[in-house]
């Protein structure tokens, strides 16, 4: 992942990032030890452990921590564009779910986005359906990406329960 350029980004304390964004994450992205080209372009950029692209190339190799250490960072860097766009509270599933958005398609995406218009004006079923416009690399669909959008759009609009019972 490359979203953007990280001097663009407000300093604030940073959420923590909850665990339905790594999963979802791993689970779209795969772990590849080995740099690979992009499936949208067959080229560049190349991509390695859980969809990091910056600093990578064709010969790139890594291990399982780095690959983790490098998701952790990305998906940091993904939250703080999501918190500097975002205007609107939250929950942790919305949250994770732009989450993925960003590490996939880069915070300029989301930024000029109908899904943050949306979003930000409180239309979240309007925003959760924005999701699904999202399938495209090459300008052809991939059915990745659709199953992807799908699965960001379903969490999205998961609500967290509330806790109940005594908290000690």
């Amino acid at each position: 992942m490359n979203p953007g350029n990280p001097k663009d980004i407000k300093p604030r304390t940073p959420r923590a990032i909850p665990k339905a964004a790594y999963d979802i994450v791993r689970e779209f992205e795969g772990l590849r030890l080995v740099a690979y080209p992009d499936p949208g372009t067959r080229g560049a950029p190349y991509t390695v452990g859980y969809g990091h692209t910056a600093g990578v190339f064709k010969d790139t190799h890594i291990g399982v921590d780095m690959a983790v250490k490098l998701l952790k960072l990305d998906l940091e860097e993904a939250g703080r564009y999501v918190e500097k766009l975002v205007t609107v509270e939250l929950n942790n599933n919305e949250f994770s779910a732009l989450l993925s958005f960003v590490f996939n398609l880069g915070f300029k995406n989301l930024q000029n986005s109908t899904l943050l218009r949306k979003l930000n004006e409180g239309d979240r079923l309007g925003a959760a359906d924005e999701f699904l416009k999202w399938n495209k690399a090459a300008k052809r669909v991939m059915s990745g990406l659709t199953r992807r959008r799908e699965s960001e759009r379903s969490l999205f609009l998961t609500l967290i329960p509330p806790r109940t019972g005594i908290i000690t």
